[in-house]
């Protein structure tokens, strides 16, 4: 999962906490997996989701759509973890959705050279 609006959207967060390092620190992982993240060396998983979702109190709706509050008010914990599911879901169909049309467009690619020696 990463695009380029999820990606601008964890820079917010890692503005929120000072930095790589200080955001790493917060929701107790590697500096360097943030980096890799932000860098498209590595997708945005969910494990960080969920991390920036428990322990800092993101929204997964806002972090992986960009819609709704960017910040949860109260504790909804099995609430969160719901919410959390449908939409790594529906990225994961959006996802399987994008392949296919990637591949539909590709053979249509190549019907088109033999068509020209055709006509």
């Amino acid at each position: 999962m990463s695009d380029d609006a999820l990606i601008r959207r964890l820079k917010v967060i890692v503005k929120e906490h000072g930095g790589q390092l200080g955001l790493a620190k917060a929701i107790e992982v590697d500096q360097g997996f943030i980096s890799k993240v932000i860098n498209r060396k590595q997708e945005i998983s969910y494990y960080l989701i969920r991390k920036l979702c428990f322990q800092l109190k993101y929204s997964p709706e806002w972090i992986i759509l960009g819609s709704g509050e960017k910040k949860l008010t109260k504790s909804e914990g099995p609430k969160l973890i719901t919410e959390i599911q449908m939409l790594r879901t529906e990225v994961d169909i959006l996802h399987a959705r994008m392949r296919a049309y990637e591949m539909q467009l590709n053979e249509i690619r190549q019907q088109i050279p033999e068509q020209e020696h055709v006509g």
